[in-house]
């Protein structure tokens, strides 16, 4: 057991509901389990590096043997990286680079669209973590459940709802003078909050006024965009000044998360109106183009949107002509090694088998393979995707590429001068034949996208950037003087070119500026003044946050001072001064903040050591338990006391008002009941149970009334187990005593009374498991025998539902 007093017993709760179901489908079944258990234990233990399964000892806690595969594996792969001189010389010969790029998150509400993508909606069969190739609707719409256990289900937040306002009006003078009631009137509804409109005028003189508004505001407040919505809209409205003059009814139609739903309602808008939108300031919205960008561009910032992020879409390719079968192979033992312990399917999309046409975005002229994977494995751990872990990905790609002979390399942009990706959210896409063509979102989204497709040179500015472009230059240099191939010296130099020339680019982007101005004496001893005050922000950075904000204020008086001396002719000098001296006032903020984080990191280093040693510590405690014990013994008995240890954590937090006291009388029946469980494994001849209850009262004086219930109870009405455990126990007892008495160079004796011990308590264990079985049978208690990815503990449950009901009731206030 890796479990101690006061560890976290979520996977313990996962663990035992699965031992449970596996117990329930008989002795076949359950041998295959186990077989497949070891089998994944040992490609565990090869994973790790730390040695097999007999490596440490038998004792050692299972759990810290898992934890620490991700580190051994990281770490070897790390010692036996290529260097950049040979995977650079192998790109120089023909090697193509190692693809895997991320295409999306989603929540568990999306994976069956997104299985239905990677499927071609169930044409295309595919392959899941256990090599189970899944072809029917039925057994993809399945996966659903099977990974629901492992979703957060969080909500997308509201971001953007579609509203209509029927507003009773007079006759309005001109169509300036419509818009600028209707404005009058949305304003006073829904406050600092971004919209856009568009007005229909009724043969009545009424309007209607259809439109997309931005549901947060910015203190804050976010809308629902429903009935409860439209009737706080409606209230403010009623109450101000512009509801005492023109009476108007509010409501909303719908809601919807990012930009891509506001963009989509606003284009949706502009065209059934053709054109004649316009925004909350009064600009006209003409076409589906400025509606995008109004989305894009100025409303993207105040959506504060969140989507959940329970599965990601990944997508492994390589170049047109690549051996296809080679390639599956590679994705497989890619997702196999990097994603262990998760969920995923991937599918493979090749020209030739894929029944998706080009117009609609199909047979693709590269292979590539789709894969859909859970972001959080069975024991907890979420996926990371920072720049660094994309850069592993790509290694092991391009080493399990290689394994099934693909010339493949883990490349960097900074090793060619390759300007950066654009993101799904820069562009959208306007030709799905062949080669996706995209548009970008923004005047800067389509430069970026025009700098990738047209490979311009760019090299990234970050000082450390410039040092590795500076160490990729000399290996391009080392490889065009070691060749001796013409075509790979040409192809060498051409990258050492691009690096230099890009290097020499941005040292000359790097200078700095210097502003020239003659501005008059009053001017210079105010800029003198500035000039000292930012100088002194040199020795911000061991300062408190208290003085930084001192020096700040000082600095912004300095400035106040200085525009005021300033002439007309220069504004433009002025301004500039000024950007300058906020941009070093905000760096020395950042470094204070870093400093600060520094600060944190190392007391929480602290902490983690301090942790590491309370580890170690229950290590030895469970060591020297099984000695005494023996394994089997100590096993049943941490099982129970694990369970006990969970109930009293439940009814402490009870007591602590962290949830409401509806389910605490079923956390104490529940506490009562392993403490029956324990005593009765006691009075069975369970020890380790008994040195526990010695500093414990209350499993003491429920073994005391468990002894004297069982010794009231008649002969003939006796389990035949107690009777069978205590001669048991006897004889161990007695082979214990005669063991110690034997001189040390008997194993066989040693091992036949250990084997001995483990069987027996190994059977008290079945015995036990088989009998709550049966009692969950006729209790209909299900969440014991359910299975692993069904089984959610209490407490996580309760806390889930104390946090949802807060988070109404702040909402409702801010409303």
């Amino acid at each position: 057991m890796e479990i101690f007093f006061g560890a976290f017993t979520s996977e313990w709760e996962q663990r035992r509901a699965a031992f449970l179901h596996e117990a329930s489908l008989g002795p076949k079944r359950r041998s295959s389990a186990e077989d497949e258990m070891k089998r994944r234990l040992k490609a565990m233990a090869e994973l790790g590096g730390g040695g097999g399964a007999g490596g440490g000892g038998g004792s050692q806690p299972k759990t810290r043997r898992v934890a620490a595969r991700s580190i051994f594996a990281t770490e070897a792969r790390s010692a036996a990286a290529r260097t950049m001189e040979a995977r650079l010389a192998a790109v120089a010969q023909g090697s193509q680079p190692a693809v895997v790029k991320m295409a999306s998150y989603g929540g568990g509400a999306r994976v069956g669209a997104m299985l239905n993508y990677v499927s071609r909606g169930g044409e295309l069969a595919v392959e899941n973590e256990n090599g189970e190739r899944l072809s029917s609707r039925e057994d993809l719409a399945r996966l659903r459940g099977d990974w629901n256990h492992l979703f957060q289900n969080r909500v997308e937040s509201r971001d953007i709802g579609s509203f209509t306002v029927e507003i009773a009006t007079a006759a309005v003078s001109s169509d300036e003078a419509m818009h600028e009631l209707v404005r009058n009137s949305l304003t006073s509804a829904f406050g600092d909050r971004r919209y856009a409109y568009a007005v229909t005028r009724q043969t009545d003189g009424a309007l209607t006024v259809q439109g997309a508004v931005v549901l947060r505001s910015g203190q804050g407040e976010r809308l629902t965009g429903d009935d409860k919505a439209a009737s706080i809209i409606q209230t403010r409205y009623d109450a101000s000044a512009a509801g005492q003059d023109v009476a108007a009814r509010f409501s909303f139609q719908g809601y919807g998360n990012g930009v891509e739903f506001g963009a989509s309602k606003l284009r949706r808008l502009v065209e059934r109106h053709d054109g004649n939108v316009r925004d909350d300031r009064g600009k006209i919205v003409g076409d589906e183009k400025q509606a995008g960008d109004l989305v894009q561009k100025e409303w993207r910032g105040d959506l504060h949107s969140r989507k959940s992020r329970d599965v990601m879409h990944l997508i492994m390719s390589a170049r047109a002509g690549t051996n296809v079968a080679a390639f599956e192979k590679a994705a497989r033992d890619f997702l196999a090694e990097q994603f262990a312990g998760h969920r995923y399917v991937f599918a493979m999309h090749d020209p030739a088998n894929d029944p998706k046409e080009k117009g609609e975005g199909g047979k693709r002229p590269h292979v590539h393979a789709h894969a859909i994977i859970t972001m959080r494995s069975e024991s907890g751990d979420r996926i990371e995707t920072t720049p660094q872990v994309f850069r592993e990905w790509r290694g092991t790609m391009a080493e399990k590429a290689r394994e099934q002979g693909i010339a493949m390399e883990m490349t960097d942009r900074r090793e060619f001068a390759a300007p950066p990706a654009f993101t799904r959210n820069q562009v959208r896409p306007v030709s799905r034949e062949g080669r996706t063509e995209h548009v970008g979102t923004s005047e800067a989204a389509q430069g970026r996208y025009d700098a990738k497709r047209g490979g311009r040179r760019s090299l990234a500015k970050a000082e450390r950037s410039r040092e590795y472009a500076i160490k990729a230059t000399q290996s391009w240099q080392k490889i065009a003087l070691a060749s001796g191939d013409q075509r790979i010296v040409a192809y060498a130099e051409q990258q050492r070119d691009r690096l230099t020339a890009s290097l020499s680019a941005g040292q000359a982007e790097a200078t700095p500026n210097v502003v020239h101005a003659d501005f008059g004496s009053k001017f210079r001893a105010n800029l003198v003044t500035l000039q000292k005050l930012v100088l002194e922000g040199q020795d911000v950075r061991e300062t408190s946050r208290a003085e930084f904000e001192t020096y700040e204020k000082q600095v912004e008086k300095a400035l106040f001072k200085l525009e005021r001396s300033v002439g007309p002719d220069d504004r433009n000098d002025f301004d500039e001064v000024a950007n300058l001296a906020r941009d070093h006032v905000n760096q020395r903020r950042e470094l204070l903040e870093l400093h600060k984080q520094r600060d944190e990191a190392m007391a929480g280093q602290g902490r983690d050591e301090q942790r590491s040693a309370g580890r170690d510590d229950a290590t030895e405690q469970w060591n020297a338990a099984v000695v005494k014990h023996g394994e089997a013994v100590v096993e049943a008995g941490n099982h129970v006391m694990i369970d006990i240890e969970h109930y009293r954590e439940g009814l402490d937090r009870f007591e602590a008002g962290e949830f409401s006291s509806g389910d605490k009388d079923a956390m104490q029946n529940g506490l009562n009941q392993a403490v029956e469980r324990a005593a009765q494994l006691a009075i069975e001849g369970n020890t380790y149970i008994g040195e526990v209850a010695e500093r414990d009262p209350d499993l003491m004086r429920a073994i005391e009334e468990a002894g004297k219930k069982d010794a009231a109870r008649p002969e003939g009405e006796k389990d035949k187990t107690p009777a069978n455990v205590d001669a048991t126990a006897e004889q161990q007892r007695d082979l214990r005593h005669e063991d110690a008495e034997r001189p040390t160079n008997e194993p066989d004796a040693r091992e036949a009374h250990e084997l001995a011990s483990t069987v027996d308590a190994t059977n008290r264990l079945q015995d036990r498991v088989n009998k709550e079985r049966e009692a969950t049978q006729r209790g209909g208690e299900t969440t014991r025998t359910d299975p692993a990815q069904q089984h959610i503990p209490r407490l996580e449950e309760l806390e889930r539902d104390e946090i949802e009901r807060k988070e109404r009731d702040r909402d409702d206030r801010e409303r």
